[in-house]
C-alpha cells in the first residue's frame, strides 16, 4: 500500500509566483536562443530578455529556482546561462574551499 504521508506539497505552492511574471504572454523564443545564435545577435536578445526580468515583479523567485534546479537553458531571473553557470561555479568553488572536499 502507498505511503501517503510521504507525498509532495501542492505545486501550486512551489509554482504560483510564475503566474505573477512579467514574462507571461511574451514570445518565449526572447529568453531562449535559437541553434547556433551566437555574437551580437545572442547579446541583443539576452539584453532584451534581461529588460523583461528587470521590472518583474518575481524576479528573484526565478533567479532562485533556475539556480535551484540547474536550469541549463534561457534567461531566468535576469540570469543568462552563462552567468547562472559563473554563480553555480563560484558557488561550488567556495563549498571546496570550505571543506577541503569537493561536494555534489
Amino acid at each position: 500500500m502507498a505511503d501517503f504521508s510521504r507525498l509532495p506539497g501542492p505545486n501550486a505552492d512551489l509554482w504560483d509566483w510564475q503566474l505573477l511574471a512579467a514574462c507571461r504572454g511574451v514570445d518565449s523564443s526572447l529568453f531562449f536562443h535559437p541553434e547556433g545564435e551566437r555574437g551580437a545577435a545572442r547579446s541583443a536578445r539576452e539584453t532584451s530578455a534581461k529588460e523583461v526580468c528587470m521590472r518583474c515583479p518575481v524576479r528573484a523567485e526565478c533567479a532562485a529556482h533556475a539556480l535551484a534546479v540547474r536550469e541549463p537553458y534561457g534567461v531566468w531571473g535576469g540570469l543568462t546561462e552563462d552567468e547562472r553557470e559563473e554563480l553555480m561555479g563560484r558557488a561550488r568553488h567556495r563549498s571546496i574551499t570550505a571543506t577541503g572536499t569537493m561536494t555534489a
